[in-house]
């Protein structure tokens, strides 16, 4: 009970201020307008793209980093499954804004991009199981917030069906569920008030990231 209230501090005092200031964004404001231009709306697609590929990779190296331990083995090899269909999601959408398959393969991370999903592979690969699951715990929050926004504005102003939308969708519920986990995960872990301290630095960082992330993207796509 004493770690799910921890879980619960994580989420009211870090998470869902960082989710607000997200949604107050210029990106997020212009989006609700019908102002944010079709290649902020690509580079999104472009990074995200970038970002859910290294995901990938990450949850590959946790199954092997945690083989020995049958729970995280199985947690992991579960993030891999549910992951392994959103690089093609995200790109489905910049497609769908007359990006071509070369965008792709031509992509590199932008700045706040790059620093972003370089704090979630450190935590995947050199923090404790608690520590792993933060970047889930606040990326997903916030990617489940962000995602019923691209949802409703990407069809109201810019033309945009099911199929392009699907990766918001399927986010929308999906990361619910995967939230739950990461809390499960992160109750049972953070044991001590040392891992409790890692924890909440964790959630401090990703939170920043996220939202330089964002700027970087407005930024770099005008």
């Amino acid at each position: 009970m004493a770690n799910a209230t921890f879980v619960d501090s994580i989420l009211d005092e870090i998470i869902e201020p960082g989710i607000q200031r997200l949604m107050e964004n210029r990106y997020f404001s212009e989006l609700r307008e019908g102002s944010l231009s079709v290649r902020r709306l690509q580079g999104w697609s472009l990074q995200h793209y970038l970002h859910n590929v290294v995901l990938l990779k990450g949850f590959a190296l946790c199954m092997v980093k945690n083989a020995h331990d049958n729970q995280l083995y199985n947690h992991f090899a579960y993030q891999f499954e549910e992951e392994s269909t959103h690089p093609d999601l995200a790109k489905r959408f910049g497609l769908a804004l007359g990006l071509g398959e070369e965008d792709f393969a031509d992509a590199t991370p932008v700045f706040g991009c790059l620093v972003h999903t370089s704090r979630m592979i450190h935590g995947m690969l050199l923090g404790s199981p608690a520590e792993n699951r933060v970047g889930a715990l606040v990326d997903e929050s916030m990617v489940r917030r962000y995602s019923e926004e691209f949802n409703t504005y990407a069809r109201k102003h810019y033309d945009l069906g099911d199929e392009a939308c699907e990766f918001f969708t399927v986010h929308m519920v999906a990361d619910e569920e995967h939230t739950a986990m990461a809390s499960d995960v992160i109750a049972r872990m953070a044991r001590t008030p040392r891992e409790q301290q890692l924890v909440r630095e964790a959630a401090q960082h990703t939170v920043r990231l996220k939202l330089g992330k964002f700027d970087s993207i407005y930024e770099s796509y005008a």
